[in-house]
């Protein structure tokens, strides 16, 4: 199994599965042209994909959900909250689209991929992250919350990679450019993952975790060298000895690959 990043961040957040038995995309966030596109420049096949996974509500996780299902003829799935919340005020169509519900620790299967959604705490109606099984291997993604419950560390656990979101850096939001209601928000139970929120959590999994994809970075209240320092500090010893990618919004190019060989 391989994930790579297509593109994370405010601006737009997907990644791509691709295991033996075909490919799935975790949210669409970029328009479809753009996901294509980036699809086709990162060497992977479209064509492959069967399914795609939406984590919550938000423009930057399905701005181009509809569209692309439509282009690629597949399936959403996400819990009956996000899906209520897409089809009622989202949607700019009213054309007939495949939409399936998953339920929080209830497994399913998209070919070969064996998949869980678990609940995350979001300001969104009903976000979940995912653990995606095939042939053995595990991967967990998990960003958009703004705590790390021991059930979401115990449903990463034993992962063969894991998506972490690593948004923002403490001191830069306390001193940026934002609006106090914003930076509370960020802040909040139900905002988004600080620098320290990844790396206590890196901490905790520790050796049973061997390569992360740090993700969802602030483009204003962090940088790639602060997340790095963080995970670094967190794992200590452990960090020479595993692979820990930091996403950007661009996501992967030949330049710059970021992606996960599990």
């Amino acid at each position: 199994m391989r994930c790579t990043t297509l593109a994370s961040g405010s601006k737009g957040n997907c990644f791509f599965i691709e295991g033996e038995s075909g490919a799935l995309l975790i949210d669409a966030g970029l328009s479809a042209k753009e996901t294509l596109g980036r699809i086709a420049a990162a060497g992977l096949d479209a064509g492959k994909i069967c399914a795609v996974l939406v984590t919550h509500e938000h423009g930057d996780h399905i701005r181009g959900l509809e569209v692309l299902m439509k282009k690629l003829t597949i399936p959403v799935y996400a819990t009956e909250g996000t899906l209520h919340d897409f089809l009622h005020n989202r949607r700019t169509s009213d054309k007939p689209i495949d939409c399936r519900v998953c339920r929080h620790d209830d497994e399913f299967a998209v070919k070969d991929f064996s998949i869980k959604a678990f609940k995350t705490s979001h300001d969104a109606v009903d976000p979940c992250g995912f653990v995606i099984q095939e042939n053995g291997l595990r991967f967990g993604y998990c960003t958009d919350t703004g705590i790390l419950t021991l059930p979401m560390l115990e449903k990463l656990r034993h992962c063969d990679g894991i998506v972490l979101e690593s948004n923002h850096c403490p001191d830069m939001l306390a001193n940026g450019p934002y609006p106090e209601f914003l930076k509370q928000r960020i802040r909040s139970k139900h905002g988004h993952l600080s620098n320290p929120d990844a790396a206590s959590c890196l901490r905790s999994l520790g050796r049973d975790l061997p390569q992360v994809i740090l993700a969802h970075l602030s483009e204003t209240n962090n940088t790639t060298e602060r997340a790095t320092a963080s995970a670094r500090d967190g794992l200590g010893l452990l960090y020479d000895e595993m692979n820990v990618i930091v996403a950007t919004q661009c996501g992967t190019t030949k330049a710059c690959p970021q992606y996960l060989s599990l």
